[in-house]
């Protein structure tokens, strides 16, 4: 990474304002004009616990989290108990600073609260400070917020220290202050902020280079999660339904929800299961408002039977998957791609459903909102896939893209003149009837409760056009045949208006780098990388999982010598469902996969490609693992 960028990571204990004091902190580095990437590092606990935010602030675009950092806040975790030895691992108290040391660079800054840290209680501090050219601020940052207000307000402390050493202007964090705050509240903490910054400014001999960048946008931009981008699509597509139960990381997407659909006429429904909360969703469909319902993983599992409803119903509805660390209940606060093969498959039968994996906040907005218009139009499940990764982490996008018109259209509904006009027998509305179009499409117009002369019969059960119950053969083939019709029909529209594929790089690359979901980014930055050492390398982020985009993935694959496929799971569920869509390609795709709980840095991305073109399959010094190509 460039030395014109600044990785800021604030440590402290959960339950302390770690994620909000580093929220207002972005906000304030984007609105100094700076392109910003957040990444969230959170223990599976209610409260308590070592935690981290890390803000990577640039004046160049930023797609992912960088490599290590070079400033470090260490806050003391004032809900450090380890009431049992070992009954977590090492000392709490001290894991905001000792837990941070491996991954700082070497030239970086160290800022800790001595009022709460001892560096005496952490193994060879001194010496690998001297090592690695550290540059070490102690800060009393407690005896200062408890002076002025109360010991919370360390974290304004450490954050004006901050701005002291990286020479920073106030403005914009007294602004922020001032949005969130008021009365006695706000005027403790804007004097613990400008006292902690002129102490750092008057008080201390600063001895590092390191100082925040300085930029210009050229547009406005907002500082997001795909939480808010697969939220704020629903919104803007017209969804005014959502039912479900917390549970993380699906529930920023849900709370995301709740916080706006009131006021917008809407419903959100906390309920007693996720089975619930998706049969919910399909009835709200059913009577005729676009809804959807979403969970995590074993959440998720708990949607397979209604998943399943919908699809034989044929009854619109978007599902959220948001992908955690598994099996069972795993390691919920941490990113994986392990779900893939879960949302392609569960569910009973030859099932079929629309899966989009957006690969950052701009795209969950817009597939979010494609997989509603796919889903009403074509009456089918569609699924948006994403990870705790793109879950919790902002970054700064366009406001621009959010610029767009709603749709609250329901997509292939018949009108009550359109029921007399058709060739039904009278009250016999054929709501499943073969072959509706002529075109082979395989969508069949539904009625809305209510409509006169449009009242069917919607069962699990298999059934004939109107509805009722039929294991009659060939009724059983057609339907079957109308129903696995549209995955091509959608194919075809989706070839023909979207572009979810793009190519990053030179088109006559010589290699490639596949990925899905959340690494994009990571996988961009490490293209660049490659191609600056003097490698020909492209990349392909992959959004249409399914129906797949076996044209654009094959031009891709024919173009290359080689491919990697990058993912965060341990057995190559996504490389596997290449080879399971197109039927070849084998001998070309190596996988480079990551399942410790951490996404990719793009240097092990680099590495990795690195490592296979130098025959070396031994990677054992990172966490990622190198899996051969297979043959066809």
């Amino acid at each position: 990474m460039t030395d014109d960028e600044l990785i800021w990571r604030i440590a402290g204990g959960s339950g302390d304002g770690i994620d909000s004091t580093s929220q207002n902190f972005a906000k304030a580095l984007m609105r100094s004009g700076l392109n910003v990437f957040t990444h969230r590092h959170y223990p599976s606990r209610i409260r308590g616990g070592h935690t981290y935010v890390e803000i990577r602030a640039s004046d160049k675009p930023v797609k992912s989290r960088g490599d290590n950092y070079n400033f470090l806040l260490a806050l003391g975790d004032s809900f450090a108990r380890n009431p049992q030895e070992e009954a977590y691992y090492g000392n709490e108290e001290i894991k905001p600073l000792s837990e941070n040391l491996d991954e700082l660079r070497e030239g970086g800054v160290i800022v800790y609260d001595a009022g709460l840290l001892d560096t005496d209680e952490i193994e060879n501090f001194d010496e690998r400070v001297e090592e690695n050219d550290w540059h070490v601020y102690d800060l009393d940052l407690r005896g200062l917020a408890k002076e002025h207000g109360r010991e919370v307000m360390r974290n304004t402390a450490g954050v004006g220290a901050t701005a002291a050493l990286l020479d920073m202007d106030l403005q914009y964090i007294e602004e922020l202050m001032e949005d969130a705050m008021s009365g006695d509240v706000l005027e403790a903490n804007l004097q613990i902020l400008e006292e902690a910054y002129e102490s750092v400014k008057n008080d201390y001999d600063h001895t590092h280079d390191l100082r925040a960048p300085t930029g210009d946008h050229d547009e406005e931009q907002v500082l997001v999660s795909g939480s808010h981008g697969i939220s704020y699509g629903a919104l803007d597509e017209g969804c005014r339904f959502i039912a479900g139960y917390p549970m993380t990381p699906w529930t920023d997407v849900f709370t995301i929800m709740t916080q706006h659909l009131p006021d917008m006429g809407g419903i959100s429904e906390q309920v007693e299961d996720e089975i619930a909360a998706a049969s919910l969703a399909i009835g709200a469909s059913h009577a005729g408002a676009k809804a959807m319902s979403g969970s995590s993983g074993g959440g998720f599992a708990l949607m397979s039977e209604p998943l399943g409803l919908a699809e034989m119903t044929e009854t619109p509805i978007v599902l959220v998957e948001s992908m955690r660390a598994g099996g069972s209940t795993g390691m919920p606060t941490k990113p994986e791609q392990g779900d893939l093969e879960h949302v392609l498959y569960t569910s009973q039968g030859d099932s079929n459903r629309v899966v989009f994996a957006p690969g950052d906040p701009a795209e969950c907005y817009e597939q979010t909102r494609k997989a509603f218009e796919i889903a009403y139009n074509y009456q089918i499940p569609s699924i948006v896939l994403y990870d705790q990764k793109l879950s919790g982490g902002h970054q700064t996008i366009p406001e621009a893209v959010f610029d767009e018109e709603p749709n609250p259209d329901l997509g292939s509904i018949v009108t009550e003149q359109d029921l007399e006009e058709a060739a039904h027998e009278a009250g016999r509305f054929k709501r499943y009837m073969y072959d509706a179009e002529g075109d082979r499409e395989g969508v069949s117009p539904r009625s809305l409760p209510g409509q006169k002369g449009g009242n069917y019969l919607a069962s699990g059960n298999e059934h004939n056009e109107v509805g009722h119950i039929s294991e009659d053969p060939t009724n059983r083939v057609l339907q079957m045949e109308r129903r696995m019709a549209k995955l091509d029909s959608i194919r075809e529209e989706l070839d023909e208006t979207t572009d979810h594929q793009p190519v990053y790089g030179p088109e006559d690359a010589d290699y490639g780098i596949l990925s899905f979901g959340s690494t994009k980014g990571v996988v961009e930055e490490a293209v660049d990388i490659l191609n600056e050492e003097g490698h020909s390398v492209k990349a392909m982020n992959v959004s249409d999982i399914m129906p797949f985009a076996k044209a654009d993935v094959t031009e891709f694959l024919e173009g290359v010598d080689e491919a990697l496929v990058v993912e965060m799971n341990a057995t190559a569920q996504f490389r596997r469902h290449i080879q399971g869509q197109l039927g070849r390609f084998g001998e070309k795709l190596y996988s480079l996969l990551k399942y410790d709980g951490n996404p990719f840095e793009p240097s092990e991305v680099v590495s990795g490609f690195q490592t296979h073109l130098e025959g070396n399959a031994d990677v054992s010094d990172y966490n990622v693992r190198i899996e051969s190509a297979t043959g066809d």
